[in-house]
């Protein structure tokens, strides 16, 4: 058995070069191929490939995302899937440019400088790097929890012009392995930090002529938060409206840094929402808010992130409010599948 294979991405002019037990979708993106990929869990489908010519194996690929009859016709999940053999693949969509920048994937160590409480069961962890990380505004990065071998991905809350200093905001799962077994445990300032990145396709990195509607539930706030400052600072929208929804008070934060935002351009408006307390602002789901603040969302876009169905409900208001679905752009907080264990650079 080889230690490792050749990888061949149909469209592109060069091999790949994938370790024995190394994910397809990890290998392409540390040698700066481009493959489309959401989740990197096997939850998502967003990686899936063709195995044209070669034999791969699938793992534990969940059959709710790849079916039997997929397999069958020669499916894989590029995330999931490693080589028995020399491959080339296809990219379901193809391999067209989508003009967006992209970083490849590498790994970091860095230190944990900043660990607080800024919401129930929410904090935010900010971990220097030993050297900067090129990321798009939107884009996550996977936590090494240690060991496990195993990654948590969240999402970088800072612009990508602050490359040695990544902002996450984590919310606390009930026996997570991850956060309540570690960041919201045994992490302390000071501790090192195993990560890698970037990772994901959820971005807003081009100048664009549509006013943005961002709309994020709980955490689905950081990578929006990314997005607004770097959009803000390179001038990439007219006009910027961000929708934060929690159930109380208690689920906001960050709140004065917006308001503060909000003074300093006039063409960014924020609009937090509580769905369960009374208080002297919006209330109500954050979608049902977003419907009553526009009669039309025609000729907008929209930047959706949080609980599968606070986006789901999100798409489904603003294609009422005829949004074209070409101009929404999401990203799904997941609680975490089985552990996938990370790969081994070759």
């Amino acid at each position: 058995m080889s230690d490792h294979y050749s990888v061949r991405i149909q469209g592109k002019d060069t091999d790949i070069t994938v370790a024995e037990g190394q994910s397809v979708l990890d290998a392409a993106l540390r040698a700066n191929e481009w493959l489309p990929h959401s989740c990197t869990q096997g939850t998502c489908g967003t990686c899936k490939l063709k195995v044209l010519c070669g034999e791969i194996d699938h793992n534990e690929s969940p059959e709710y995302t790849l079916t039997a009859e997929e397999r069958a016709d020669g499916l894989a999940l590029g995330c999931m899937a490693t080589p028995c053999s020399d491959l080339v693949v296809e990219p379901i969509g193809g391999v067209a440019d989508d003009g967006i920048p992209h970083y490849p994937l590498r790994d970091f160590d860095g230190t944990v400088v900043t660990l607080d409480d800024i919401a129930a069961n929410t904090r935010r962890l900010v971990i220097e790097l030993d050297e900067p990380m090129q990321f798009n505004a939107g884009q996550y990065a996977e936590l090494i929890i240690p060991g496990a071998n195993v990654g948590r991905q969240y999402s970088m809350a800072n612009p990508p012009s602050e490359s040695r200093r990544l902002e996450f905001h984590v919310k606390l799962t009930a026996g997570g392995q991850a956060t309540e077994g570690w960041i919201f445990g045994s992490m302390a300032v000071g501790d090192t930090v195993q990560l890698r990145g970037p990772l994901g396709q959820f971005n807003l990195v081009k100048p664009q002529e549509q006013a943005a509607i961002l709309i994020g539930g709980g955490t689905g706030l950081a990578p929006l938060k990314s997005i607004v400052q770097h959009a803000l600072a390179n001038d990439l929208a007219p006009e910027i409206y961000l929708y934060h929804g929690g159930r109380r008070q208690e689920d906001l934060y960050d709140v004065d840094f917006f308001r503060d935002l909000e003074t300093q351009h006039t063409n960014f408006h924020y609009r937090p929402a509580l769905s369960e307390e009374q208080w002297d602002g919006p209330q109500g789901m954050v979608t049902d808010v977003v419907i009553d603040d526009f009669a039309s969302c025609k000729g907008m876009s929209a930047y959706l992130c949080g609980p599968p169905a606070m986006v789901e409900a999100a798409v489904k208001a603003l294609k009422r409010r005829r949004m074209a679905p070409r101009l929404i752009f999401r990203e799904e907080f997941t609680v975490a599948g089985p552990a996938v264990a990370v790969a081994t650079t070759p």
